[in-house]
């Protein structure tokens, strides 16, 4: 496995990020880390979502889903989406 040298953000990402306290972003920048370790952890989606993985992690008591984008042999790792389950995947779809 390659390792990751890069991590690039969506806006959509990046703004669900600026909306997070501090306690939340610590557990995100957890979780990503262990992404950049094992970027192969999220579950592939298929169809018209192939090109997305999703990881599921608990912040604060709250299941949260983190869409990014990894091809292995890759050394980019791009944040795509960040929210609870709710209207996730549609979110995701509007905003390709």
């Amino acid at each position: 496995m390659t390792k990751i040298s890069q991590i690039l953000q969506t806006p959509s990402f990046k703004k669900s990020v600026k909306k997070l306290n501090p306690t939340q972003k610590k557990e995100l920048d957890q979780t990503i880390r262990l992404l950049i370790q094992t970027p192969d952890l999220g579950e592939r989606k298929k169809g018209d979502l192939g090109f997305l993985r999703v990881f599921k992690f608990k912040m604060v008591k709250q299941l949260m889903l983190l869409g990014y984008s990894y091809e292995d042999g890759a050394i980019t790792l791009e944040l795509m989406a960040l929210g609870s389950h709710e209207n996730f995947y549609r979110d995701i779809k509007r905003g390709i």
